[in-house]
């Protein structure tokens, strides 16, 4: 599964640099798939839709931090355990119940965004 993060974040921004796949951003800001990862051009999603990686996304939330569920992996290939939630100083990056996702589906993921 994914991780989120609640309506408790202070908004400290402790979480954001931890993330290997760029999947955090602070509140308000845009994102997008190349960001952080090794996708360029046309990427299709694992939704089937097709998207340009570098085409700026409108925040998911305006108030705080948030994390795409989408490039989240829970630092599946790269830590023993997500990385955000590690040094959140008021824990408010917890697993996320609408995402739940397979060590092999995180696996695939992360593989996916970090082609060689």
């Amino acid at each position: 599964m994914a991780i989120m993060i609640t309506d408790e974040c202070i908004n400290c921004g402790a979480c954001e640099p931890e993330c290997p796949n760029t999947a955090i951003y602070e509140g308000g800001v845009e994102w997008n798939w190349a960001g952080g990862t090794s996708l360029t051009d046309e990427v299709k999603l694992p939704d089937g839709s097709v998207v340009d990686a570098n085409e700026m996304q409108d925040p998911i939330s305006d108030e705080f931090y948030y994390i795409v569920s989408g490039k989240c992996t829970e630092c599946t290939g790269f830590h023993e355990e997500p990385q955000c939630a590690a040094v959140c100083p008021v824990d408010c990056c917890v697993d996320d119940p609408d995402e739940r996702e397979s060590e092999e589906e995180l696996m695939g993921k992360k593989e996916w965004m970090h082609q060689e």
